[in-house]
């Protein structure tokens, strides 16, 4: 499958300046801050719709790791029954991806607000927090719940950045992605990354989830 953003060719990642860097947080900050406020209403909203639909906590917390390796917390809104983890080997053989990745696209777990919030990735907004601590950023490869020591070599390398609410993945086909080809496009990010490629993904975010594609 032909990547969703042209990019250079290279032989290896290069080393992003420290500079484009500055300039890269300084986006985060503004643009996780801005879309926190606008979206505020609509935040809210989730979060009662979620309370109300089934018991348990309107957050779900969830160890994945970050840039070099380093575990942290994401935030999202809670789509799933409580005890939804321990239901996970029952359903193993369903699992409709591979890799590291584990997908269902009628997943039992799901509740009813769960389909809907996931269907237009409202679930994801609480991770403006993470973005706005640093452990995120508003573009990158998606953080996954998986020990930095699972990784290949190879796959190693998408941590050299910080992990993304939006990126290749979410513009590419979401969970209609194998492991190798999201690896692909994870490993393409790296490699070419610039502040230029940056605008476009977070251009085109919005269309890819207004079409919904493997959103479930």
């Amino acid at each position: 499958m032909a990547s969703p953003v042209a990019v250079t060719a290279g032989h290896g990642p290069a080393r992003p300046r420290r500079g484009r860097l500055a300039v890269k947080r300084t986006i985060d900050l503004v643009g996780a801050a801005a879309l926190l406020l606008l979206l505020a209403p609509l935040l809210l909203a989730a979060a009662v719709a979620v309370k109300a639909d089934s018991p348990g906590p309107v957050l779900f917390r969830q160890k994945r790791t970050g840039r070099h390796g380093r575990e942290f917390e994401v935030l999202k809104l809670r789509t799933m029954h409580v005890g939804a983890e321990r239901m996970r080997a029952g359903l193993d053989a369903r699992n409709e991806s591979d890799g590291h990745l584990f997908k269902i696209r009628e997943d039992p777990r799901v509740t009813t607000t769960g389909r809907w919030l996931r269907r237009w990735s409202l679930d994801e907004l609480p991770q403006l927090v993470n973005v706005l601590m640093g452990q995120m950023s508003l573009v990158g490869p998606r953080p996954l719940p998986v020990r930095d020591s699972a990784f290949t070599e190879e796959a190693r390398r998408r941590l050299l950045v910080r992990p993304g609410l939006t990126g290749l993945w979410q513009i590419g086909g979401r969970s209609d992605l194998g492991w190798e080809e999201a690896l692909r496009l994870d490993l393409e990010y790296v490699r070419a990354w610039s502040i230029r490629m940056d605008l476009k993904i977070l251009v085109r975010t919005l269309p890819a989830v207004a079409r919904g594609d493997g959103a479930y």
